[in-house]
């Protein structure tokens, strides 16, 4: 039996494109193992699928003055030591990594046992994890066409971003039962990303009465971040995350406010949601976000607010002009040509375990 190790965590855009794999990896019978942080949100999304999980210690350098900057090159050190003492007791015929620093030392104990592996950047320019990477990958996956000029000729390869085939499944009507909605409003959805978003939670509860005057409005706020003054505000529903019920909510949802991250607007695309991206601040990261978006923009899929520019009368007549404008947007998702990312992936996959 083949055996993959899966790797990549710190957000869920860094796991959910490892999930969308799991399916197919399963039909052709791959012995699957999961790497990850000893207690990162990728422990807990995938745990629930029954795949034998890996934790090792990890760390992060940070683009601004944090204490943790001293401390974290020892949880890099310690986690490449577990990263190398598992790739040599697993013996995976192939490593496939998602990104994140957890993902880091995993490659790196790849190259040293000699395991082909293939790591995917969503952004339109790498992130400093993948940049650390790509020197030990095998092969490079990546979203944009933007991104080919930023990698390795021979290592790069245009796929795409897998979508977690389930999404493309919802039932509008068990979500309106699961929310308690009505069916007499449209349904806004906003995402902050899975750690949520405290200036997208603020700028959205400051406009609350006016938005639920015409919308009914689910907001994924993130971990820690529920308001517990707007429990049982009749249409406002509220929660940290969801899983099962996500592909429902899709459904039902009229349109979609969110952060910029590369896997979540890939999923609006494939999902043909009217969106409004307000992308993390260069201030705050750097600047990927912003590139994402404005490619969506030009594109003509998305509507872009910048964060800077994030206030109660913009943003509100920004959601409207939006409403409005749904049903260009969606002819304009539905014209993009969209690649099959996951037989591609898996592909290259069995391209580099055969070889």
């Amino acid at each position: 039996m083949k055996r993959i190790i899966l790797t990549g965590g710190g957000t869920a855009g860094h796991v959910t494109p490892n999930i969308a794999l799991l399916p197919r990896l399963k039909e052709l019978q791959y012995d699957i193992h999961y790497i990850g942080s000893y207690n990162g949100i990728e422990k807990e999304l995938i745990e629930q699928f029954g795949i034998p999980y890996h934790g090792i210690s990890s760390g992060k350098l940070r683009r601004y003055f944090s204490v943790q900057n001293f401390t974290d090159p020892f949880r890099v050190v310690k986690g490449l030591g577990e990263a190398k003492r598992l790739v040599k007791i697993l013996k995976p015929d192939v490593i496939f990594s998602k990104g994140g620093f957890v993902s880091v030392p995993v490659v790196m104990a790849g190259k040293r046992r000699k395991v082909p592996t293939i790591i995917h950047e969503s952004d339109m320019t790498p992130g400093l994890a993948n940049k650390l990477s790509i020197p030990s990958a095998t092969k490079v996956c990546c979203n944009f066409p933007e991104t080919l000029e930023h990698l390795p000729a021979g290592k790069a390869v245009l796929t795409g971003s897998p979508i977690r085939q389930e999404l493309l499944s919802g039932d509008k009507y068990k979500a309106r039962e699961f929310l308690g909605f009505k069916s007499d409003k449209p349904v806004i959805l906003i995402i902050g990303g899975s750690l949520g978003s405290v200036a997208v939670n603020d700028a959205v509860r400051s406009i609350l009465p006016e938005l639920l005057n015409s919308y009914q409005v689910v907001h994924l706020c993130g971990r820690g971040k529920i308001d517990e003054s707007l429990k049982g505000l009749e249409g406002y529903a509220q929660f940290e995350y969801i899983k099962e019920e996500l592909k429902d909510l899709f459904a039902l949802t009229d349109i979609v406010i969110s952060r910029a991250g590369a896997n979540a607007i890939c999923e609006l695309l494939a999902l043909h949601k009217p969106n409004l991206l307000i992308p993390l601040s260069a201030n705050a990261s750097r600047g990927d976000q912003i590139l994402n978006a404005r490619s969506f923009e030009r594109q003509g899929f998305s509507a872009v607010l910048e964060e800077e520019e994030l206030d109660k009368d913009v943003l509100l007549s920004s959601i409207n002009r939006l409403y409005e404008r749904k049903d260009s947007y969606i002819e304009a998702m539905k014209k993009s040509s969209q690649q099959n990312s996951i037989d591609t992936i898996i592909d290259l996959i069995e391209s580099v375990v055969n070889k």
